[in-house]
């Protein structure tokens, strides 16, 4: 059976080659590599080699290497399909079926590759002909020559409508795999399909193999709507599946210990000229868990590096909250703040290697920016306010899934508290326990020790019969309804998208058909479409068309007059901001209630179990029925009401 490389990939990307070789080899940690006896020949010093960055292992012993297909059959003789169908099964891949439809698939990846490389050629000789002279003098004043356009594949995209296009037929290219690789602009409205990235200076998004997948394009008109524009998601491009610069920064990360993260293209290249090839940025979204995975490949403590300026400082503020669910031994992150006003570009082109250093060295672990940034928020001169940051900063440690981390975590945390408070200095980064030097244990039936509170039970608790029937909690197909209503506000009255993205992006949603609206919108936003049953078709054609018609049908859409076309702008964005707050509200005490049921799991004490009792309530008495907006429906011709 032929396995496509996508597959294959897929499954390395999964399974780290230290995982699959150490169930039959013991490895010991070696500086950035593992290191164990030869599983192929007896041997009293180790001479073999595991490296997950590189993807593989080496036995100077034997003389062979190879990647974790090779390994599974020479140490179990199992013939190559055999191999990828045990390895896909660990990974948890359903083994692909030889289909028609299968085959025809990779035959289409492989075309969409074939164009895109096609297009980095066009845009590559266009950036050094006649039409170029306007984006090289743009790079030039940056600072970035000849050299290093060569060493990115850095281009240009005439402001002709048809240039790439034509380009590309002549080349045998059709229309409809150029549409598909997001090199068109197409749909209902477009009689001719034409050219997506127009006098842009273009660079190339690569694969972690170096196969370009997709582009961003910076435009050089300065009242041009969107300054960078990236590819739309294609069967190829998942913008928060992938970093951009990889391919590069994959070996220089291992050769020199850790990988640095920033925000734009251009930062890297301009830290890549000071000195720095290890470096790597999101393409064009908030960090994701699975570029943290990615990252944590590369480096067990990968530094972001993040603008001077609020936006840098709340771009900081995401990627913790992404990350604290995800960390564990050997995989955290560190912060860098550049001084106010400045970004990676500029500090690597006006101080140098040098500069870009000292901001490194400076970097700190993700627990102090944590405390900063819950202990900055905001005045903490009453007891109320010093116990609402207990509460919060306690909350964000739950998130923690290692145990053993988050008891590190919640110590530190603590006596940080603690030294705060002025009841006393923090001792080895934890909280000095009265009386004894062992950790606190959670009561359990017939160990001892003190018991919980007269009447209450260790289990979950539930919620009122009330709150399970509130916007909240009340579903259709596992969307909830404010859930749906807020997507389906910008849905249907796109002039709110833009005014509301950044309120979009910092959102948490249950449903995964509501994130992946969130997402696909947020995709759409610099399109900046004026009519909903445009921005309904282009949801559509990026393949969304499904989940758009599953979001539709929770009964928010025939219950709440403001979601509909219909209603007028000022009514929909009212309900939305009323949505958006109660919606934020409802998950921060959802937070605070997973807190409190360890927190009084550990120590069962009448104080934990009130702040328990206290949230419930609150949980049942914000019973997620917004109230009526003031003035709503004047607008829409409806009367003012509850929704």
């Amino acid at each position: 059976m032929r396995f496509s490389p996508s597959f294959l990939d897929e499954i390395k990307a999964r399974l780290p080659v230290s995982e699959v070789v150490g169930r039959r080899v013991k490895l010991n940690k070696a500086g950035r590599e593992w290191k164990g006896l030869s599983p192929f020949s007896a041997e009293k010093s180790p001479s073999f080699f595991v490296n997950d960055q590189k993807m593989a292992w080496f036995d100077f012993s034997a003389g062979k290497n190879g990647n974790i297909f090779d390994f599974v059959m020479e140490t179990e003789g199992l013939s190559f399909p055999e191999a990828v169908e045990r390895l896909a099964q660990e990974a948890g891949l359903d083994l692909p079926k030889s289909t028609p439809e299968l085959v025809e698939r990779e035959k289409k990846r492989a075309g969409l590759t074939e164009v895109l490389e096609m297009a980095a050629q066009f845009f590559e000789e266009q950036l050094q002909g006649r039409l170029g002279a306007k984006a090289r003098g743009y790079l030039a004043d940056r600072g970035l020559g000849p050299a290093i356009q060569r060493q990115f594949r850095m281009g240009y995209s005439p402001a002709e409508r048809f240039a790439l296009r034509e380009y590309l037929a002549l080349k045998g290219a059709t229309v409809e795999t150029m549409c598909e690789a997001g090199l068109l602009n197409h749909g209902e409205g477009i009689a001719v399909p034409y050219d997506k990235f127009r006098d842009r200076v273009m660079f190339p998004i690569c694969d972690r193999n170096g196969h370009v997948i997709a582009f961003g394009g910076r435009a050089l008109e300065k009242d041009v709507p969107a300054k960078y524009l990236n590819s739309p998601e294609t069967p190829l491009f998942h913008k928060g599946s992938l970093l951009y610069n990889h391919h590069n920064a994959r070996k220089a990360a291992h050769d020199i210990g850790t990988v640095i993260a920033v925000e734009g293209y251009v930062d890297v290249i301009s830290m890549t000229m000071a000195g720095y090839p290890n470096v790597v940025a999101a393409c064009g979204t908030a960090l994701t868990p699975d570029q943290c995975e990615l990252l944590w490949r590369m480096g067990e403590e990968p530094i972001l590096c993040f603008d001077g300026d609020k936006a840098g400082r709340k771009a900081a503020w995401r990627a913790i909250d992404t990350a604290l669910p995800l960390l564990g031994p050997g995989r955290s992150l560190r912060f860098a703040f550049l001084p106010d006003g400045q970004d990676p570009d500029d500090l690597a082109r006006t101080g140098g290697h040098d500069a870009v250093a000292d901001v490194l060295a400076a970097a700190r672990p993700l627990v102090d920016v944590l405390w900063s940034r819950e202990v900055e928020a905001g005045p903490l001169d009453t007891p109320e306010r010093r116990a609402a940051l207990d509460r919060r900063l306690l909350g964000f440690i739950n998130e923690i899934k290692d145990e053993t981390l988050r008891s590190y975590y919640r110590d530190d945390i603590r006596a940080r508290l603690a030294q705060m408070q002025g009841r006393g200095p923090a001792q080895n980064g934890a909280i000095a326990r009265r009386g004894s030097s062992q950790p606190r244990r959670a009561w359990q039936p017939g160990r001892g020790g003190p018991q919980p509170p007269q009447g209450y039970r260790f289990s979950a608790p539930g919620i009122s019969s009330s709150l399970s029937k509130t916007a909240m909690f009340s579903k259709s197909g596992g969307v909830p309804a404010r859930e749906a209503q807020i997507v389906l506000s910008l849905l249907n009255h796109p002039a709110l998208l833009g005014r509301h993205l950044e309120d979009l992006a910092d959102l948490e949603f249950t449903s995964r058909d509501v994130a992946a609206m969130r997402d696909v919108l947020t995709g759409l936003a610099s399109e900046q479409f004026t009519d909903h049953e445009d921005l309904r078709r282009a949801v559509d054609e990026a393949g969304f068309g499904e989940v758009r018609r599953r979001i539709e049908s929770v009964e928010v859409v025939s219950t709440n007059w403001c979601v509909k076309p219909e209603a007028a702008e000022i009514d929909a964005e009212g309900a939305l901001r009323q949505a958006l707050a109660l919606h934020r509200r409802a998950r921060a005490l959802h937070k605070e209630l997973k807190s409190a049921e360890l927190s009084l799991a550990e120590d069962p004490s009448e104080e934990n179990l009130a702040r328990l009792r206290e949230i419930q309530s609150e949980l049942a008495a914000n019973d997620g029925r917004e109230v009526a907006v003031e003035g709503f429906g004047i607008l829409s011709g409806r009367p003012p009401r509850a929704f």
